[in-house]
């Protein structure tokens, strides 16, 4: 279907619920799976993880220096025979003769009787070898009190607890204390399939473009943009203007996603391939006011929503960000990337009648410092842009310091 010439065009945020509610039948219930840690940073747990275990799981030595009874070392100096020597990864259990001291390393299980460490920089061994400690007599400098680095089973975690917290995307730390507590792995939302087209005689995606040829950029923007907003590329394809190519493409990404995103070939021009294709399937081709990314369509193919953006590399990354990137990152359970407001360095002017997103930098200050032109083939400018300035339709100029709204890139 496409729309009366005559109408005006859709608005930013007509447009923006209409994607919304396509996606809402993929984001109500998540699915779940559990993958192996080695394979989960970056996943975001379905539920709770609660830990089965203490951690620490045994009492354990904070420093290396020597384990000791604290009401044998409260007036200092006193001399300690050293009763033995406890390595980390020492794995019988050992008792602490009162008025002894027993070398012990970090990590090492604490010793029963024991119920404090004293550093080995507050000790001097005044008789034996450090390799060898038969008869060994230690000096200790300092008192210490009980429980000073000592490390007390559950004192981080105790079993049953929550060890880390639902909706929560695993980093490294978080992999390194599921690790600790044993856990192999883990429960995550699974994520969407993304099939990925694009279209156009013109691209190359590999080799050295002949005359009138481009590289194609926007297949490898838009497979980053959906891995960054937590979903993953089930197809990446590429055909030229012929209908019955892209149509296969198509069929076979049907198979293989959970909705599709196309690049190029809406326009109201000649050799329009992706809309040639789709308006008899039922597309909504439209005009949304805004610029870059006017051109959009819309349709459900099989039951899979199709998001089909303009070819020009900014218009790509820009409809993405304004369109697709909320409902994704919300589909995977990802926080919402709430544009906010900062003011201008400079002076802007714009197109009254179309909502503008200019590409801005960020300066040390919070401020933003517009970079590059409005132009949607300025793909290197948009690379030096950390932010899009979202001008309202109806203002056609800004003055230094006004505040304007930024979308984070």
């Amino acid at each position: 279907m496409t729309r009366d010439p005559s109408a005006q065009p859709r608005s930013v945020e007509d447009h923006a619920g209409l994607v919304a509610r396509m996606l809402e039948p993929l984001s109500d219930e998540p699915a779940m799976e559990s993958v192996p840690l080695d394979r989960a940073l970056g996943r975001v747990t379905a539920g709770e993880v609660r830990s089965e275990v203490d951690l620490p799981l045994f009492r354990n030595a904070q420093m290396d220096g020597y384990a000791v009874r604290a009401a044998d070392v409260r007036s200092v100096p006193v001399a300690l025979e050293v009763s033995g020597d406890i390595p980390a990864g020492h794995t019988s259990p050992v008792s602490l003769i009162p008025g002894t001291a027993l070398r012990i390393m970090t990590g090492a299980p604490v010793p029963t009787g024991a119920d404090a460490i004293v550093p080995v920089e507050d000790t001097e061994l005044v008789l034996g070898r450090d390799d060898d400690l038969s008869g060994a007599i230690v000096e200790i400098r300092r008192p210490r009190e009980r429980g000073e680095y000592v490390r007390e089973r559950g004192s981080d975690v105790r079993r049953g607890d929550v060890l880390l917290a639902a909706a929560t995307r695993l980093a490294p730390r978080h992999l390194a204390a599921l690790a600790a507590a044993g856990v192999e792995t883990v429960s995550v939302r699974s994520r969407l399939r993304v099939g990925i087209l694009t279209s156009g005689t013109e691209l190359v995606a590999g080799g050295k473009p002949g005359f009138g040829q481009v590289y194609d950029a926007n297949g490898i923007a838009l497979a980053a943009l959906v891995e960054e907003a937590g979903a993953i590329v089930s197809v990446r394809a590429s055909s030229g203007d012929d209908p019955e190519a892209f149509a296969r493409i198509l069929d076979d990404a049907l198979h293989r996603s959970d909705l599709i995103i196309t690049s190029g070939g809406i326009s109201k021009g000649a050799y329009e391939v992706v809309r040639e294709v789709l308006l008899p399937r039922g597309a909504d081709v439209t005009t949304v006011a805004m610029q870059p990314g006017g051109p959009q369509a819309t349709a459900v193919v099989g039951g899979m929503p199709v998001f089909a953006f303009p070819g020009n590399p900014v218009s790509t990354q820009v409809s993405f960000i304004v369109f697709l990137r909320g409902p994704l990152r919300a589909a995977a359970g990802l926080p919402e990337l709430k544009p906010r407001e900062v003011a201008l360095t400079e002076p802007l002017r714009s197109v009254p009648g179309r909502r503008q997103f200019l590409r801005g930098l960020l300066d040390g200050e919070g401020a933003v410092v517009p970079v590059s032109g409005p132009s949607s083939h300025l793909v290197a400018g948009m690379a030096r842009a950390d932010v899009l300035i979202d001008v309202p339709a109806e203002v056609e100029a800004l003055q230094s310091g006004a505040a304007v709204t930024v979308w984070t890139l």
